[in-house]
Order: C-alpha cells, then sequence, then structure tokens
C-alpha cells in the first residue's frame, strides 16, 4: 500500500533483484505488510504510466498529435491515461500465499506449463485450480501434464451431458464423474449456464438449467465425493442492457451481448435458478464464479451467502468491474471475507497477477488498465486489511479443497 506522505511517491517493491516490472499488453484472450516489504520514495509525485503531461489545449475538435479528430474517436478506441500525479504502488508479490481457484488450462506445452510454475513462485501463487470443464480423453489429457506439478496444480473436471434430453439421463454421466474422481479430478467446473442451458466443455445443452431435476444426482454425487463446484451463472448486466449511449459498460457488452438472444433467462433469473440448486444440495459445496456475475449488486450476493452456508464465489476476472466502487467493495469484503475466493481467469502472466495485487491491497487511486479489462472505468484499490487479505487469498480455499481432499 502507498504511504501518505506529502510530495513523496512510495512504490512497494517486492521484486528479486534484477526483475523489473514492466508495463504492457495483456492477455486478452487465452482464448502489505509494509514492514516486511522495501518500500522506496521517490521526490516528488509522478505521473501514473503511460500519463500525458499536456497543460494546453488546442481547441475542440482539432487533430490531435495522431492526426485524429476527437469527433471520430469511438468508444471502441478509446484508451484514457490518467493525468493525475497521485502516488503509483507497484506490488511484485502478494503479501500472502495465494491459491488461486479460477484458471483454465492456458499453457499448452510442458514448456509453458514450467514458465507458468516459475510465475506463480515470482509473485506468490501457492497453488492454482485448473478447471477443465472437460469429460473422457479430454480431461485425461489434461490431467497427465499438470499433474506432473501435483503441489502447484489441481485439475477439476466437467459433466458429461450426453443424452441429456433423452429418457434414463443421469446414471452415465453419474459414471463418468466417479471414473475422473478416479482419476485425479477433486473438483468440478467451470460449469456454464449464460440463460440457454448448462454447459461443460464441449457438452451443451438446451434448457436444461441448474436446479433442473436432471441435475439432481450430478449434485448429489459431487457432494458425496466431496468434489466443490465451479458454476458461472448469467453475465454482467450491461451484456442484457440496451446498447445505447446509456450503457455504462457498452465498449465490453456489445461483443458479449445477451440482449439480443430470444427466450434467454436473464441475469436475476439465473441467480434464482442457481440459489435453487444449492438450497436443493446442502451437503455440496458450490462456488459461483465471478461473483455471481453481482458485481453490480453485491447487496444481493450478501443475501445469498446469508442463506446458503454451502455457497462462496470466486472474484476472478471482475477487478475491473468492482474497482470503479472501492468504498463500497471494501465494505463488501470486509463483511463477507468468509465467503469469497481469489481467482484470476485471465492468462499467467506475471503483470495481470500484479494488477490484481494492486486493486486488492493498495490504496491507489484512478489508474486505467483498458488492455487488461475492456473498459474505460477508471480503477481504484481496495486497500483490504490482513484478516481480508489471508481468508480471500487462502484460507477460504484451503478450507474448501481439504473438504475436497477428505
Amino acid at each position: 500500500m502507498t504511504v501518505d506522505v506529502p510530495g513523496v511517491l512510495c512504490v512497494i517493491n517486492r521484486q528479486q533483484p534484477g526483475d523489473h516490472m514492466n508495463r504492457r499488453t495483456f492477455l486478452k484472450a487465452a482464448s502489505v505488510g509494509l514492514a516486511a516489504s522495501p518500500i522506496t520514495p521517490v521526490l516528488g509525485y509522478a505521473l501514473q504510466p503511460g500519463a500525458q503531461d499536456q497543460s494546453a489545449g488546442k481547441g475542440i475538435g482539432a487533430p490531435n498529435q495522431h492526426g485524429e479528430s476527437p469527433e471520430q474517436i469511438l468508444l471502441k478506441d478509446y484508451r484514457p491515461k490518467s493525468i493525475y500525479k497521485i502516488p503509483v504502488t507497484e506490488v511484485a508479490k502478494a503479501r500472502y500465499p495465494i491459491i488461486d481457484m479460477h484458471s483454465h488450462p492456458y499453457a499448452k506445452t510442458p514448456e509453458q506449463i514450467a514458465e507458468w510454475v516459475d510465475n506463480m513462485d515470482q509473485v506468490g501463487v501457492e497453488k492454482t485450480i485448473i478447471l477443465t470443464a472437460a469429460v473422457g480423453g479430454a480431461f485425461d489429457a489434461v490431467y497427465r501434464e499438470y499433474a506432473k506439478y501435483p503441489a502447484r496444480f489441481e485439475v477439476w473436471c466437467g459433466f458429461d451431458f450426453a443424452g441429456y434430453d433423452q429418457p434414463g439421463f443421469g446414471p452415465a454421466a453419474i459414471r463418468e464423474l466417479e471414473r475422473c474422481h478416479q482419476a485425479g479430478a477433486r473438483g468440478v467446473g467451470e460449469l456454464h449456464d449464460k440463460g440457454r442451458g448448462m454447459v461443460s466443455g464441449k457438452s451443451k445443452t438446451l434448457g436444461l438449467h441448474p436446479d433442473d431435476l436432471r441435475m439432481g444426482g450430478l449434485f448429489a454425487k459431487c457432494g458425496e465425493l466431496k468434489m466443490p463446484v465451479s458454476i458461472h451463472v448469467a453475465d454482467p448486466i450491461w451484456m442484457y442492457q440496451a446498447m445505447d449511449r446509456t450503457n455504462d459498460g457498452l465498449m465490453n457488452a456489445y461483443h458479449w451481448r445477451l440482449d439480443n438472444q430470444p427466450n434467454i433467462v436473464d441475469l436475476s433469473g439465473m441467480v434464482d435458478l442457481l440459489e435453487h440448486a444449492v438450497k436443493k444440495h446442502p451437503q455440496t459445496t458450490f462456488i459461483a464464479c465471478h461473483f455471481a456475475n453481482l458485481d453490480y449488486d453485491l447487496t444481493r450476493l450478501g443475501e445469498l451467502f446469508d442463506r446458503n452456508p454451502n455457497l462462496y464465489a470466486d472474484i476472478s476476472a471482475r477487478y475491473a468491474e468492482t474497482a470503479p466502487i472501492p468504498r463500497f467493495v471494501s465494505q463488501f469484503y470486509a463483511r463477507h471475507a468468509d465467503r469469497l475466493v481469489y481467482g484470476t481467469d485471465m492468462g499467467f502472466e506475471k503483470t495481470m497477477y500484479r494488477t490484481t495485487f494492486r486493486i486488492l491491497e493498495t490504496m491507489d487511486e484512478h489508474f486505467y488498465e483498458s488492455e487488461q479489462f475492456g473498459y474505460h472505468w477508471s480503477l481504484n484499490g481496495f486497500g483490504l486489511p490482513d484478516a481480508s487479505l489471508k481468508r480471500v487469498y487462502r484460507e477460504n480455499a484451503a478450507k474448501i479443497l481439504g473438504g475436497a481432499a477428505a
């Protein structure tokens, strides 16, 4: 975190000698304890990385230095840079060890997996959960590669929905779940339902939702085998809203829009269906991905936690959606730190991890990571206290995984 000393920029630097942190363009697809940290004070304030110090205006409509007219700049091309000369904090390594509860098999070769492990060492990630959503040979192939690092990766499987629309669906899917468990899977995920039906990897359904009776046997078996279920319901609220000038997340929502899909269950309806399933299976642990996409209505998520002790949520890939409202979000973390788990879902490069640490650990204000997150919103740090960080970073996940290993 930054130290509030007038005229001084304090940078937290837990890097090893020679390991300089550079700004970069992040992966987009794939598809503090100050006492323990050396602090480098820099006299005077500094512009944030990439900021431009331009004190003279040139008139409305005049071409800029790139020859563009402001009237012709498209929203998708808007890349603001902070002009504020305020403290900037670099967190090279997380304050406490981390279990990343939401990632995918981004690394495809042994060399890439080894690089990932090295990156984890440098940023402080103890273990990563690989959500394959796969079954059969596809699961086995991923498991073989990542099982070479049993202390660093845990590989989860999916559900086999073959024949979901035929009489007698269920027993075969349960047998495959049991086979995957015997092969090494310790959880299930990431399951998806964005309103049209359940999806697990390449296995898709239409109209089969989490609370469907046909899902009952699978979720019950997960509870019996102590396999937590990572499930993604709906998508951010602005993807369901009109794609017009009032849409707060338009620059991202347009590419993932759901407002134009007929007969789709909306976000609120999907959250209801998730809760129905969670209530039906109190012996099964559910992890709602991405705050259950209630990052815009955390009060409702808190109510879900209050009613359902077997429900957790990961915070993956929703840093940009929560960082614009740091005070409210910090209060939410304070109240529900025992139900939130750290996750990324954004590749495995060091700069990506460090961006999440900056948001969670520091009090930095008004900075941008447009290439990483796809929004034009400015971001702010939450400055979470040690007790909350310990729970979110590792303790809650260890509790969940401990149940899986029992």
